[in-house]
C-alpha cells in the first residue's frame, strides 16, 4: 500500500469560508491518487473536508498500544529498533498461534514493506485476524482496506462498524475517518452534527486534519456548535504549527485581517511564506501579493513576480497578477525569472 491510511470522501459544502484574497483560477490539477486531499485551491470555494494521507508519525509509530502488545514485547521491541525482520520472524510465529498484537505487527510491516517484501494482500489477512480480536488498530487498518476494496472486497457496511469500533476505542486516526464517513453518508445537517463529535475528539488529540476541521466548524458555526473565531484562529495555530500548509494559509489571512484576534501583519505574512516554501500554489500565489501590495513586509516588485512565476508554472493562472507581471520593467522581469527559478 502507498500509505497506511486511505482517504475518504467528504464535503462540507453547505458552508463557505470568505477569504479576503483575491479569487485565483486555477486549472485541473494533475491527477492525485484519491479524493479528499489538499488541492490548494483558495478558501472562498465551498468547503472541503481534509483527509488523512500522511504515514503515521512517529509518536504513534512507537506507541506499544497501537498494535496491542505491551513494552517488553521482544517483536515490537525489535520493531522500535528498526530491525524490521527481526521483528516480523519473531511476531509471525506468535501470529499463527492467535495472538492479535502479533498479527497487527506482522501486518503493519506486511503493509509497509519493512525488512520484507510489501504485501498488502497477506496484510489485510493479518489485520482481519486482529480486527475480530477487538484491536483498534486493526479494525481501522481493515475498515480502510475494506471501503478500498482493492486487496479484499468492498464491505461498506462492516467498514463502518469497524471504523465505529475503533474510533470509539479510542484510535484517533478512526475518530477523523469515522466523521468522514457519517458525513459522506448524510451530508445534510443531522450526519455532520453527529460527526462534530468524533471530529472534537481527534482533534484533542493533536491530530492536524482534525484540528484544520473544527477551525473550519467554529469559523462557521455549524454542526451545533456556535461560531467562534478565536477558539478557530487557536485550532488554526495548532495546525499550522505541525505544517498543515492549508491551515497556514487560513491563519495567515485571519492575521492579515485582524478576524478572531489581534491583527498581525508580519506573522501573518510569516505563515504564508511557510506554507509557500512547502509547495502550496495558493500560499504563492497569495504570497505573490503580499510582496506586491508591501503587507507584511516591505514592497519587493521583484519578489512578488518570483513568486507568482513559480505559482503559474504549477498551472495558477491569476489575472490581476498577469497584469502586475506585465507592467514589470526588463529589468525587473530578468530579476524575477532568476528568483523563481532558485524558489522551491
Amino acid at each position: 500500500m502507498p500509505s497506511p491510511v486511505f482517504p475518504l470522501t467528504a464535503f462540507l459544502t453547505a458552508f463557505v469560508i470568505q477569504a479576503a484574497a483575491a479569487a485565483e483560477t486555477v486549472p485541473l490539477p494533475q491527477p492525485k491518487p484519491d479524493i479528499g486531499m489538499h488541492t490548494g485551491q483558495p478558501n472562498d470555494t465551498p468547503l472541503p473536508q481534509p483527509a488523512t494521507t500522511a504515514p503515521l508519525p512517529s509518536a504513534d509509530a512507537i506507541n506499544p498500544d497501537r498494535f496491542g502488545a505491551k513494552p517488553s514485547d521482544a517483536a515490537y521491541g525489535a520493531f522500535q529498533r528498526g530491525l524490521y525482520k527481526t521483528a516480523y520472524n519473531l511476531a509471525l510465529v506468535r501470529a499463527q498461534n492467535g495472538d492479535p498484537a502479533a498479527q497487527t505487527l506482522v501486518a503493519e510491516i506486511l503493509s509497509r514493506g519493512l525488512g520484507v517484501p510489501l504485501n498488502a494482500a497477506e496484510a489485510a489477512k493479518w489485520y482481519a485476524l486482529a480486527a475480530e480480536q477487538g484491536i483498534p488498530e486493526s479494525q481501522f487498518q481493515y475498515a480502510l482496506m475494506l471501503l478500498d476494496g482493492r486487496y479484499v472486497k468492498k464491505d461498506e457496511k462492516e467498514a463502518y462498524a469497524l471504523m465505529q469500533a475503533a474510533a470509539e476505542a479510542g484510535n484517533r486516526l478512526a475518530q477523523f475517518n469515522f466523521a468522514q464517513l457519517l458525513v459522506q453518508q448524510d451530508p445534510g445537517n443531522t450526519g455532520f452534527a453527529k460527526a462534530v463529535s468524533y471530529y472534537d475528539r481527534a482533534a484533542a488529540t493533536g491530530l492536524a486534519d482534525a484540528q484544520y476541521a473544527m477551525a473550519q466548524i467554529y469559523a462557521n458555526g455549524a454542526g451545533g456548535k456556535p461560531r467562534d473565531d478565536p477558539r478557530a484562529r487557536s485550532l488554526l495555530a495548532q495546525a499550522a504549527r505541525q505544517n498543515y500548509d492549508t491551515a497556514q494559509i487560513d491563519l495567515a489571512t485571519w492575521m492579515i485581517e485582524g478576524r478572531g484576534g489581534t491583527r498581525d501583519l508580519k506573522s501573518g505574512f510569516g505563515w504564508m511564506k511557510q506554507s509557500a516554501e512547502g509547495g502550496n500554489i495558493a500560499a504563492q500565489n497569495r504570497l505573490a501579493k503580499l510582496y506586491m501590495e508591501g503587507i507584511g513586509t516591505e514592497p519587493d516588485p521583484v519578489l512578488a513576480g518570483a513568486w507568482y512565476i513559480v505559482a503559474r508554472r504549477a498551472g495558477l493562472i491569476d489575472q490581476q497578477m498577469d497584469d502586475f507581471l506585465q507592467g514589470l520593467t526588463d529589468d525587473q522581469t530578468k530579476q524575477a525569472l532568476q528568483k523563481a527559478n532558485r524558489l522551491p
